[in-house]
């Protein structure tokens, strides 16, 4: 089974919409197919970011995703790295990645450097039907 690491904004569009990639990658995580992997701070971010009141979410769905992610995923503490980022905030993702040797996923692919190991969810799963 492959490691994944899931930027916030995959977890977003997964809870805006069931049909989509996003929504179909949080699918193999919950049926085991794939692990998340994450540290505290990753965790500490989807909890704030989902909470958010404009983005609306129900609190009783954010909570079972982050307890199932939780639950069936590695949690890990890593140090952080040294490679340039255009935004400070992405380096957890990149770094629990390259820690797990995972796939990091993601919205923004111009926030990661071009690395073979990040992609997008299209992508992604892509990959997973190889």
């Amino acid at each position: 089974m492959p490691n994944i690491v899931l930027d916030t904004n995959v977890l977003v569009s997964a809870l805006w919409t069931s049909t989509g990639n996003a929504a179909t990658i949080i699918r193999l995580v919950l049926t085991g197919k794939i692990i998340p992997c994450f540290d505290s701070r990753i965790i500490n971010e989807y909890r704030t970011v989902l909470q958010r009141p404009r983005l609306a979410f129900s609190p009783p769905d954010v909570t079972e995703l982050l307890t199932e992610i939780i639950g069936r995923g590695v949690s890990v503490t890593v140090s952080p790295s040294s490679i340039a980022l255009p935004d400070e905030a992405d380096r957890k993702f990149y770094d629990v990645a390259t820690f797990c040797e995972a796939y990091l996923v993601t919205g923004n692919m111009k926030h990661y450097p071009k690395e073979s190991f990040i992609m997008n969810p299209a992508d992604f799963l892509r990959v997973m039907s190889d």
